[in-house]
């Protein structure tokens, strides 16, 4: 016949008071063929706020979902004509990896074509460079890094968007 362990509650509630007065997560008991066990989670801190970024776009709201007994039909305001789009980056998808005018990128953050928003950008398709010349920044860590032409030659495809977010090792731009 097995007895049952009993534990007296007021040393449990010094073990608890001990928790919160050292900041520990938990304390843990052993003595014979008795344990014990106090644990506390510890709520995460608020994130902290963040620092608008020169670029930091506008925080967009989300999309209401249309209601549920919405009109079959709804005229659609007639839409001026807009400028057309600019070009879309060229895909970074087929590029040879061994490129030798193949710029990519050193780190992951976020791209600017331009030194600061309205700013003509640093270099185009077809822009001439000269080796150390700044083609593009990357924002990483509240920080604008500078990726910088290795060798001189011509701009012939840009991958990249201002404002897109890259990564570790992915093509920004070919100088040849």
């Amino acid at each position: 016949m097995t007895s049952a362990i009993q534990f007296d509650p007021e040393a449990i509630r010094r073990l608890a008071e001990i928790l919160r007065e050292t900041d520990l997560t938990e304390i843990e008991l052993s003595e014979k063929d008795a344990k014990i066990r106090v644990a506390r989670v510890i709520p995460p801190p608020p994130p902290a706020p963040v620092a608008p970024s020169y670029y930091a776009a506008p925080v967009m709201p989300a999309p209401m979902p249309p209601p549920a007994m919405a009109p079959a039909m709804v005229a659609a305001p007639a839409a001026a004509p807009a400028a057309p789009p600019a070009p879309p980056p060229a895909s970074a998808e087929a590029v040879d990896p061994n490129h030798p005018g193949l710029v990519t990128s050193p780190m992951v953050g976020v791209a600017y074509l331009s030194p600061e928003p309205g700013a003509p950008p640093f270099v185009t398709v077809g822009s001439r460079v000269a080796a150390g010349q700044t083609l593009l920044l990357i924002e990483a860590m509240k920080t604008f890094n500078q990726i910088k032409a290795a060798k001189a030659g011509t701009v012939t495809r840009i991958f990249v968007e201002s404002g897109m977010p890259v990564e570790y090792g992915e093509p920004l731009v070919i100088v040849e």
